[in-house]
């Protein structure tokens, strides 16, 4: 038995036994990683470039892209660094940072996807008052509440978190450090305050789940009532990319966190946990700009100006 005081590195749970497969794990997320990279990069650097695209919902997609890079960068390369090293141990300190920094972005993300669905509201229902509720200072101060949202949210979890007492020992059963994890290591008496961590979370969660929800239906009724088949279909192509973004988000997230204890099993977390952490950053970029011609376009037009510099 141990406590948190004497604790001073934590397990994560390897990929896989076998150096094989070990190596493959780190190239497979290595290839992931690099795709996420750069597709992130490339929206980032072409709406930043492009100032036909400094427009609230490119200024939004550019924030998401911000925090999936930040996302996926908090986890992923420790997981790679461990398959190949053939390592497991994190620092007691470096796990508590790694617990900020995810939830600090995914938090902000999942805000950030509830105020562009606020956008595509306004844009189709409401879109003679577009420049007036969406005006380059309100999109500003949406941004910073989206990410403040985010800091205080993972500031106040993980001060909460490792507050407890931890005399399970020190073994996690994922690639990296999350809260449910660290909460299976403390102690029988906190089932208050375990309690109390996971409303905390779960109360936003689904405040802005129904926000999106709310959103959509006015959005569908809306679109239904344009007469004419090519502005429904406009309508529809700027708002599908969101929406399958967000559906991955919050189906794998709660699959993860919401599924009944008898389907839980280490390898079956695992390929939940890639799907809504790892999945949905690489392809984000890919749903986004495969139906966005304007964003096509611009990506075209920055590669032909930089070969012709």
């Amino acid at each position: 038995m141990s406590n948190s005081s004497s604790i001073r590195q934590f397990l994560l749970l390897a990929l896989a036994d076998r150096r094989e497969l070990q190596l493959l794990h780190f190239w497979l997320f290595l290839g992931i990683y690099l795709a996420a990279l750069l597709g992130n990069s490339l929206i980032i650097t072409t709406i930043a470039c492009d100032h036909h695209l400094h427009t609230p919902m490119y200024f939004f997609l550019l924030n998401l892209s911000l925090l999936n890079l930040g996302s996926i960068s908090t986890t992923l390369p420790k997981a790679m660094a461990n398959s190949l090293w053939d390592n497991t141990d994190i620092s007691y300190k470096g796990c508590a940072a790694q617990i900020f920094f995810f939830f600090f972005f995914i938090t902000a993300e999942y805000c950030l996807l509830t105020i562009m669905s606020y956008d595509r509201y306004v844009a189709i229902c409401k879109p003679l008052h577009y420049g007036t509720l969406l005006g380059s200072r309100a999109c500003v101060h949406m941004a910073a509440a989206a990410w403040g949202t985010g800091f205080l949210t993972a500031l106040l979890l993980t001060a909460n978190t490792f507050s407890l007492p931890l005399c399970q020992g020190n073994a996690l059963d994922q690639f990296f450090c999350e809260i449910p994890q660290i909460l299976k290591l403390s102690c029988s008496h906190s089932y208050l305050r375990k309690f109390g961590l996971l409303a905390f979370f779960a109360f936003p969660f689904f405040g802005c789940f129904m926000f999106i929800i709310e959103s959509y239906v006015e959005i569908f009724r809306a679109v239904l009532r344009i007469p004419s088949e090519q502005g429904r279909h406009k309508a529809f192509s700027t708002c599908l990319p969101h929406l399958a973004v967000v559906s991955l988000f919050i189906s794998t997230a709660i699959f993860a966190y919401l599924k009944s204890p008898s389907l839980s099993s280490p390898s079956l977390d695992l390929v939940v946990v890639v799907l809504y952490l790892v999945v949905p950053t690489a392809v984000n970029p890919l749903i986004y700009s495969l139906r966005n011609q304007e964003l096509k376009g611009a990506f075209l037009k920055l590669i032909t100006g930089l070969f012709h510099k």
